[in-house]
């Protein structure tokens, strides 16, 4: 089934090329020993952030605004690199809540702006637990096109597309395995299905 437009960005692929990280300021690899039930263990961790991500439902649009981005540590593993994702972003600013964060991102992602008042908090839960167990937190929101500020894609160098998924195709979209898509999404747009009420107000 069709999801969305043909007309999507392609990374050139023949200008990849990996190097090895000596440093970064996003990630910071670690060596932890310890002893469990007598015996000592070595792992290898990465310190990371951790992050924010939103599900937002577009009212007048029956849609969830969901982006697309390329993603170098898929790339590695399938040689595509693309995946579906919730609005997402690290918690990296400092002086400024997780709400905050949010919505932020959802300006600079989505293009859409609203105040912090209006985020459902989902869930918080721990990811890549056995390299870096950084935190998410899942937050979700209604929004209309009078929401909308900018066109979005993200700031600086980013390159991301804003894709509206429909309602009526977004549990074939969360089951359809070729589809490159990350566990946040899929959780968050089960949750909506599974449990949304009219309570939770725009």
């Amino acid at each position: 089934m069709k999801y969305f437009p043909d007309t999507l960005s392609k990374v050139n692929f023949d200008s990849i090329k990996f190097e090895e990280c000596i440093d970064s300021v996003y990630v910071q690899p670690k060596r932890i020993t310890y002893i469990e039930n007598g015996k000592k263990k070595i792992w290898d961790i990465i310190n990371s952030h951790d992050s924010v991500s939103i599900l937002l439902y577009h009212q007048d649009f029956d849609s969830f605004v969901i982006v697309r981005q390329f993603r170098p540590a898929i790339y590695l593993k399938n040689q595509d690199g693309y995946t579906y994702e919730l609005c997402a972003g690290l918690i990296d600013k400092e002086g400024k809540s997780i709400e905050q964060i949010a919505t932020e991102e959802i300006l600079e992602e989505c293009g859409y702006q609203i105040n912090p008042q209006r985020l459902h908090k989902i869930i918080t839960f721990y990811t890549s637990t056995g390299i870096s167990g950084s935190k998410q937190t899942i937050f979700f929101a209604i929004i209309t096109q009078k929401d909308k500020l900018t066109q979005g894609g993200g700031i600086d160098d980013e390159c991301i597309e804003v894709l509206f998924l429909s309602l009526k195709n977004a549990k074939q979209f969360i089951n359809d395995d070729s589809i490159i898509k990350t566990s946040g999404l899929v959780y968050a747009i089960k949750w909506y299905l599974d449990n949304f009420t009219k309570e939770i107000k725009c």
